[in-house]
């Protein structure tokens, strides 16, 4: 192994972000042989054939040169017409979107665009666990607002009160069907939200990247209501089981979008042709296709929480994603840590410690059941062995 030169160092700022906990906890039992992971966000779908012969077609005629840093303008007018028909927003294709590597891309862009030395960007958690480090990098500070005590909700006093003990707030960031919980916030709720956030003058990141898979309920998108100072991020890896193909976007603003896409080019340059021509395909003749999958989802959602409470262990009941978060048993108290490890080693069952997602997460555990039916059965299984 090389050694660097010792009279070489590095970036203090880097040094002192934390990388995933999700990912940390993932390479830590994924070498137990016969584990059955139930610890990523990783559909175990495949991508629509219709869907994979569009990037091969692209592949086919030479579609291999640099495309619009932005993205291609058809996709751009595919996302545009999207948006317009499902969250009632129309962003003008050429200024006000931008196609990225992912929906993990655009969240650091937008920081990066909208943040100076000093703000402060208010995130609720539990939540994924990928915001702060990024808020870190952006030369910004961010205030971590524990939910669980409102139903794993940001509640409108809640934020209030956050936003009057840190005047220097800049943005909120939504994600919601959150990760890990799965909740969802009704039409009213957002509106609260939405009158909060104007009120102070505040940007919302707001990622819906789970939005096509909800059960039984509807989607309010915040954007919707605040459009001019909401920040939308989405993409295809989770409805079109497309997480390889790291095809996210952002909208908004066209003022904000035109720092945001030059934060794009200089971070990527620009996005993969073949990517591209599958999302076309996606969102111009695949809108059914999510349909699909929640179908299956929420048939394994209801599968595993009937199971878990067989178990005695309470969970909340997501209204959409495809996660359930788990109160871990009463004697390991609040150690999800020492839970998922002796789930990993004794049971050979993978699960995410919930303190990987900030404060209230601790006490619980997060399970995918975007894994296959007979996975989730042995998974079940093995688990109420484990816990009699």
């Amino acid at each position: 192994m090389l050694e660097l030169a010792n009279d070489l160092g590095f970036s203090q700022k880097v040094q002192n972000v934390r990388a995933s906990g999700i990912r940390i906890f993932d390479n830590k039992v994924s070498t137990i042989p016969g584990i059955i992971k139930l610890t990523l966000g990783e559909p175990d779908m495949n991508t629509p054939e219709h869907v994979k012969e569009a990037a091969i077609k692209s592949i086919q005629n030479n579609d291999s040169h640099y495309a619009p840093q932005k993205g291609k303008l058809e996709l751009r007018k595919a996302i545009s017409n999207y948006l317009n028909k499902t969250i009632g927003v129309k962003y003008d294709p050429e200024t006000e979107v931008v196609v990225t590597v992912g929906a993990t891309e655009a969240i650091n862009a937008a920081l990066f665009a909208i943040t100076n030395p000093g703000d402060k960007v208010a995130i609720p958690t539990p939540v994924f666990s990928l915001y702060w480090p990024a808020a870190t990098l952006a030369d910004a500070s961010y205030v971590l607002i524990n939910t669980t005590e409102d139903n794993f909700k940001l509640t409108p006093q809640k934020l209030t009160e956050t936003i009057k003990e840190n005047p220097t707030i800049k943005a909120v960031i939504l994600n919601y069907p959150t990760n890990p919980t799965g909740v969802e916030y009704t039409e009213d709720e957002i509106k609260a939200l939405a009158k909060v956030i104007a009120e102070n003058h505040l940007y919302v990141i707001t990622d819906e990247i789970y939005s096509t898979l909800i059960y039984g309920v509807e989607h309010h998108s915040i954007a919707s209501l605040i459009p001019d100072r909401a920040i939308y991020i989405s993409g295809l890896s989770k409805s079109h089981a497309m997480t390889g193909y790291r095809l996210g976007y952002i909208a908004g603003p066209a003022k904000i979008m035109e720092q945001i896409g030059k934060v794009h080019g200089l971070m990527v340059t620009t996005t993969t042709d073949s990517s591209q021509a599958a999302a076309i395909e996606a969102l111009e003749n695949g809108l059914n296709d999510a349909a699909e999958y929640r179908k299956v989802y929420q048939k394994r959602r209801d599968f595993v929480l009937e199971k878990l409470s067989e178990m005695g262990m309470q969970a909340v009941k997501p209204e959409g994603a495809f996660y359930i978060f788990a109160k871990i048993p009463a004697q390991y108290g609040e150690d999800d840590m020492q839970f998922a490890l002796d789930l990993a080693f004794k049971a050979k069952v993978g699960v995410t410690p919930g303190s990987a997602f900030g404060p209230g997460g601790e006490g619980y555990v997060r399970l995918s059941y975007a894994s296959s039916d007979d996975n989730l059965r042995e998974a079940m299984k093995r688990m109420n062995d484990f816990l009699q």
